[in-house]
């Protein structure tokens, strides 16, 4: 009901009280009828304008709908209109965020706390925002504070588990995680965690699996008392309808997972493919405009519940669907545990298994995957495609190649941009090795959380922990344009690339810059990403065996600047005319893969799924 005396109490012409009126919208959306409700708050609003809870409450259903421009436009007005209520301030700030107006959400967030300074809501929310824009340390010390109010507090124990992750403790945020799935169990949650595990050293795969299988057993099952596999329809014939493959993700927006999807989707042979993409995207972007228009069919279920985009996916005829996210944020991996699609796939946006046993096949590689190594490891089938995992689309905004830094700089720069979160102790200490081998050397350091003075102090110590004197680390936290971020490998000779937990995205940027990525090949999927890139770019001199070849390696590329110039001179061709940006051959590549699975034999020496024989 209304926290301030929004209404005169004076009756509508129809007889009927504006605070009736308020509590018949607030009563549709507790029924799950938010469309209702807003006509009746907008009926509301064209009688009572100066109503700052109608325009809250309009403002919290759009949101609620992640009609994120229209719900800040709503709360903007409540808040001018009843500027003392801490709520309003909060579900402000909340759709700026999701806006990624970063500073109108602070200020949002700061107005709340001066009104609440208690309400640790409030903190929590603050806090988020924190962590975006890159300060770890401030937004601790609100998490922090919302646990001294709420020390159950679940939401805040995941957050700060995000917070140590983003300062490169991973063992650490893997017990905030799970302090918080002990007070609350929640799939979200659950997701962190699992995420969180493909980040710390030294994990048997066979816990992360059994982790990965129980978030499935907790929260994919089935949806209703009415729910039903969809059966196999009739394989494909010359002459029948096309395949019909949906991709569902929460990222179809400028985000890495984009720079690995759109050369397939635009080289789909839609003479044979119907494409689907169902956008889970809560602010859609100039990238999700490319990218439907290269979609055969478009679905935004953006807001959805389960059923209702289980419902969709079983109407659009889905033969095989197809998960972009795994268990990264915003994923709608609980639709897939309802089987909406008879053949269901695993691919591209997170390096391990999800568990699901409704999941039937992983596309992967021989190099990320080789066969008899990690089968094991998995719920699903694996699928190796020809010309590895994904292909890559390099940015249209790439600057040129720069000459070898080193020739000018009189010393070797080495280089990451990877997040913090991969900067194991193993990484760090084998660098400093590398350090150390080579005084005069340098290295610099990009992510976004290294804006943060105690992230920045942290590192610092680890290196000088280790004999290599804080000047010799540059620390580069700034969310800098396309061009500019790229720009950066030009001051860098040698890129180094993190374990366990490899580069992708930034091991292609650094490469298509003419920068050799030294890998470290590990023994599961997540630790091999970098090794199949440099296999097919034909690099795999560059591929590691042990952490004493990773630092052989460097050293020889860093004792032969001649030949370093001349690579770096010559890579970005080899890269183009490779497998990795060969998004034709690729995507053939796949579609044949597809077939495969459709006739139940996704490969000559891989079975057939236990789900799959059942469908």
């Amino acid at each position: 009901m209304p926290t301030e005396a929004a209404f005169s109490g004076t009756p509508d012409p129809d007889g009927t009280t504006a605070e009736a009126s308020l509590g018949r919208a607030l009563e549709l959306r507790r029924k799950g009828l938010p469309l209702e409700a807003l006509i009746e708050l907008q009926a509301i609003i064209s009688r009572h304008p100066d109503s700052a809870e109608a325009h809250h409450q309009k403002g919290n259903i759009l949101k609620s709908l992640f009609r994120f421009a229209e719900a800040r436009a709503s709360l903007g007005e409540a808040a001018r209109l009843a500027p003392q209520n801490a709520a309003i301030w909060l579900n402000l700030g909340v759709a700026c965020l999701e806006l990624r107006r970063l500073d109108e959400s602070v200020d949002a967030f700061r107005r709340a706390i001066d009104l609440e300074p208690d309400r640790p809501e409030a903190r929590n929310a603050f806090g988020t925002v924190l962590l975006q824009q890159g300060l770890v340390t401030e937004a601790a010390a609100q998490f922090e504070k919302a646990l001294q109010l709420r020390p159950g507090y679940a939401a805040a124990h995941d957050n700060m588990g995000r917070v140590m992750k983003a300062q490169g403790r991973s063992a650490e945020a893997l017990a905030c995680h799970r302090a918080a799935l002990e007070r609350e169990p929640k799939a979200t949650t659950h997701s962190n965690l699992l995420y969180t595990l493909n980040f710390v050293e030294g994990l048997p795969p066979e816990e992360i699996l059994a982790e990965h299988r129980r978030w499935a057993e907790l929260y994919a099952g089935p949806h209703g008392p009415e729910w039903r596999p969809v059966p196999l329809r009739p394989a494909q014939e010359p002459g029948r309808r096309k395949l019909r493959v949906g991709y569902v993700s929460p990222d179809f927006c400028n985000h890495a997972v984009a720079f690995f999807f759109e050369p397939v989707l635009s080289s789909h042979d839609r003479e044979r493919f119907e494409t689907v993409c169902y956008s889970d995207t809560r602010v859609p972007d100039q990238v999700t405009g490319r990218l439907r228009s290269h979609a055969w069919q478009w679905r935004n279920i953006a807001g959805w519940s389960d059923d209702l985009a289980d419902a969709l996916i079983r109407s659009d005829r889905i033969d095989i669907l197809v998960d972009l996210a795994g268990h990264t944020a915003h994923n709608r991996l609980s639709v897939f545990g309802g089987r909406p699609a008879p053949v269901q796939v695993s691919w591209l946006g997170y390096p391990n298994t999800t568990g699901l046993p409704a999941i039937g096949y992983r596309l992967t590689d021989a190099v990320c995957d080789p066969p008899g190594l990690t089968e094991r490891w998995h719920t699903e089938a694996l699928v190796r495609l020809p010309q590895g995992f994904s292909c890559y689309l390099p940015p249209a905004e790439s600057p040129p190649v720069g000459p070898l830094p080193a020739l000018s700089a009189g010393h070797v720069t080495f280089g990451c941009f990877n997040h913090v979160a991969k900067l194991t102790p193993a990484a760090v200490e084998l660098w400093a090795g590398i350090l150390g081998d080579l005084p005069g050397s340098r290295l610099m350091l990009k992510s976004r959380g290294l804006t943060d003075p105690g992230t920045i102090a942290r590192i610092r110590n680890e290196f000088e922990g280790r004999g290599v004197a804080g000047g010799r680390i540059e620390l580069r936290g700034e969310d800098l344009p396309t061009a500019g971020h790229l720009g950066l490998y030009n001051r860098v000779d040698i890129a180094l690339d993190t374990f366990p937990y490899n580069g992708t995205t930034t091991t292609c940027e650094a490469l298509w810059m003419g920068v050799p990525v030294v890998a470290l090949a590990g023994d599961t999927h997540v630790a091999r990403v970098s090794a199949s890139l440099l296999t097919r770019l034909g690099a795999a001199d560059l591929i590691a065996a042990s952490a004493e070849d990773y630092r052989s390696l460097c050293l020889a590329l860093a004792a032969d600047l001649p030949r370093l110039a001349e690579r770096r001179a010559l890579q970005r061709d080899r890269m183009r005319a490779s497998p990795i940006c060969d998004a034709a051959g690729f995507t053939r590549g796949l579609e044949e893969a597809y077939l495969r699975m459709w006739a139940g034999r996704p490969s000559e020496s891989e079975g057939r799924p236990a789900e799959a024989q059942r469908a």
